[in-house]
């Protein structure tokens, strides 16, 4: 465990909290560095078939703290790495880019950078209570963490834009209705798990397969994706992992997949 962030993986699913609670889980920039290295480190991992990502006490993530930011530091570093990232990217793009799935299960607050951490997950299940914000322009600043390339997927153009320009509150409801959000739940953080643990239990290569057609949905053409589709299912059909998915559902029984 580290200061701002813990990764706990049990049953294939890795549980990521952020864990700097005295602050509402805010970006300074230490705990940059901490979510971007606990991505990398799952992104190597064979035995991790889903994540979930939360925040410990009373909130999700606040956005960036401000004060941090005001004493010099920005979190930001000159290099892009082979995403094309940089490291406040890194932090939510990277999210999207591990190979298996990740839930975020959020609460309390998403604000500015928080929200646009919330938005690389893959699914995001939120507390009815939970507020959220584009807040980069309450700051004189502009969202420079992924948001857009992930958003342009999830929600209407005016709609983004009036969030940005504005950086208004709103609260889940709203977040569900726009797409911000994949669905609420009393307990997030619990109806996360019981979704990874589903997921977790179908084969790892069929899955992970999928989640690179996802993400390549919204970008390649028509015929790339067909080609695409056909690639990914030539790379698990007739594979042990298949067969054996087979052979439990016809058994009735728990898989046991190759990592």
């Amino acid at each position: 465990m580290t200061d701002r962030v813990s990764t706990t993986v049990t049953g294939h699913i890795a549980d990521v909290r952020l864990t700097r609670v005295d602050k509402m889980n805010a970006l300074d920039p230490a705990m940059f560095r901490e979510i971007g290295a606990a991505i990398d480190a799952l992104a190597t991992r064979t035995d991790v078939r889903c994540v979930v990502l939360s925040g410990e006490g009373k909130a999700f993530c606040a956005g960036l703290d401000m004060a941090s930011m005001a004493a010099g530091g920005s979190g930001t570093a000159p290099d892009r790495n082979d995403q094309g990232s940089i490291l406040p990217q890194h932090v939510t793009w990277g999210w999207r880019q591990l190979p298996m799935p990740v839930i975020a299960a959020v609460h309390g607050v998403a604000f500015g950078g928080g929200f646009q951490i919330m938005s690389g997950a893959d699914i995001r299940i939120a507390a009815p209570g939970t507020r959220f914000a584009i807040r980069e322009s309450y700051w004189g600043l502009v969202p420079d963490m992924a948001g857009f390339p992930i958003w342009r997927g999830l929600v209407r153009d005016d709609v983004l834009r009036e969030l940005v320009y504005t950086a208004r509150e709103f609260d889940a409801d709203e977040a569900l209705h726009h797409g911000f959000v994949t669905r609420i739940a009393d307990d997030p953080h619990a109806a996360a798990m019981e979704l990874a643990a589903v997921i977790a239990a179908k084969s790892p290569h069929a899955i992970r397969g999928a989640k690179r057609l996802c993400n390549a949905a919204h970008d390649l053409d028509p015929r790339a994706m067909l080609e695409m589709e056909t690639a990914e299912q030539i790379a698990v059909i007739g594979k042990p992992n298949m067969m054996e998915q087979v052979a439990a559902n016809m058994g009735k029984r728990a898989a046991v997949f190759v990592d």
